[in-house]
């Protein structure tokens, strides 16, 4: 009786190849939960990203600013968006830089990515500090 075992699974191991239907969908779902895993995190970085992009917009926008204010006397006054470009300012795309209501000695920029739907940051040049 053993003898006859040994010899069909014998048979069946030299005469089968592949893999079970069973093994398959087990790698399958493996690969389904590292994908359902790695997606999420993946997304999360691209928003990060899209953050450090406004982020690093306003601090160049700042420094076309202080530019603008050397060469006017330290004042702010008439501080517009085309005056930053024209002191240096490169927006990179789907960012948006606009200056609020300039005074003599102060200034404020808000930044929005085109991605990231209503959220603003906003520079202010009294604290030098970005805030969400």
């Amino acid at each position: 009786m053993i003898a006859r075992v040994r010899t069909a699974v014998q048979k069946r191991a030299e005469g089968e190849k592949g893999f079970t239907l069973i093994e398959l969908l087990v790698v399958i779902i493996i690969i389904g939960i590292l994908a359902a895993i790695a997606i999420p995190a993946f997304l999360n970085q691209r928003q990060n990203g899209w953050e450090a992009q406004v982020q690093s917009d306003l601090k160049n926008a700042a420094i076309a600013a202080e530019s603008y204010a050397v060469g006017n006397n330290g004042s702010y006054a008439s501080l517009t968006e085309a005056l930053l470009t024209t002191n240096g300012f490169r927006s990179t795309a789907d960012v948006t830089v606009t200056v609020g209501t300039p005074t003599a000695d102060a200034y404020t920029l808000t930044g929005r990515h085109a991605r990231l739907g209503t959220a603003t940051w906003t520079y202010s040049s009294a604290t030098g500090v970005i805030t969400p």
